[in-house]
């Protein structure tokens, strides 16, 4: 074989292997939009205010659309002894199940099965994708059933209040003790970070390309965001973020002054960062660094 027909070869097969790649990407990002899209819908039901049993019956329908098979996929959502699922329901041996509880502690699972054996992948026939999507739909459906239950036991312990003021307190106690269950409950993941926290990050080093920089913070949002997330867990002072664009101004600045934390941003160009990472690290060990990437 002459080296015209290798190179001829090489780049057929390279071609292949690129629309192999390109096919690849384009299914990973049809999955990945309907999986947002579902848990779009999903908020989107919570936020119509339905009751617990008509809302947790529209979530169950849009599941099966958003996993890998959707015309092989069927759903089930039980709680509180309530059974709620897509039409044409049988249970099959292929099933991705997510456990879920309220703070009154009641039970409930969220089912989606497969109607055919698949190819098995992460997690028998389903994605780890699917297993992030339906963590996220427990997740949610756990804070919604908690909202409507919370705003009822303070109703409940209003008027229990009012109207028994002179009887025996011992009337009203079970709902304050559920009342308090929910806000411990609810004020655990914000109070978490706090413990979590031996020190806190006043000054952060952000080293990325101009463009990746201007992609960070194009529109004002980048600020505006890390504002939102802050008061949210109820933390009172932002850190100060310093932007540089190559080694050589990173080095400048972590010589001028101390960082808490150092973060390179991960554009088209993989090997720099990388390289700059390991060049901060070797001098300066204590600093945590990360690198930030914009895809999976």
């Amino acid at each position: 074989m002459s080296d015209k027909d290798d190179n001829q070869y090489s780049n057929t097969g390279n071609l292949i292997n690129d629309e192999l790649l390109l096919k690849k990407l384009l299914h990973e990002n049809k999955e990945r939009l309907k999986e947002l899209s579902c848990l779009n819908q999903a908020t989107g039901i919570l936020r119509e205010g339905k009751s617990i049993n008509e809302t947790l019956q529209k979530i169950c329908l849009i599941l099966p659309k958003a996993w890998q098979y959707p015309e092989n996929t069927i759903a089930r959502i039980s709680y509180d002894n309530q059974v709620f699922s897509t039409p044409y329901f049988l249970e099959t041996p292929w099933v991705q199940k997510q456990e879920f509880d309220s703070f009154d502690n009641q039970k409930g699972n969220i089912e989606v099965f497969y109607t055919k054996k698949f190819p098995e992948i992460d997690e028998g026939p389903f994605l780890k994708e699917e297993r992030h999507l339906i963590n996220n739909i427990s997740s949610l459906i756990t804070g919604f059933i908690n909202s409507v239950k919370a705003k009822d036991l303070l109703s409940n312990s209003s008027g229990a209040e009012n109207k028994f003021a002179s009887k025996d307190s011992k009337t009203i106690l079970p709902n304050r003790q559920l009342l308090q269950r929910f806000l411990n409950k609810q004020n655990y993941n914000r109070d978490i970070y706090h413990d979590l926290q031996p020190f806190k990050v006043k000054e952060i080093l952000l080293i990325a390309n101009l463009y990746d920089a201007y992609s960070i913070e194009k529109e004002g949002r980048f600020a505006e965001h890390l504002l939102g997330e802050y008061a949210q867990l109820n933390l009172t002072s932002l850190p100060r973020i310093t932007g540089v664009s190559s080694y050589e101004e990173a080095n400048d600045q972590l010589h001028t002054k101390h960082f808490d934390l150092v973060i390179l941003m991960m554009g088209v160009d993989k090997v720099t960062p990388i390289r700059i990472s390991r060049v901060i690290k070797q001098e300066y060990p204590y600093i945590p660094l990360f690198l930030l990437v914009n895809n999976n």
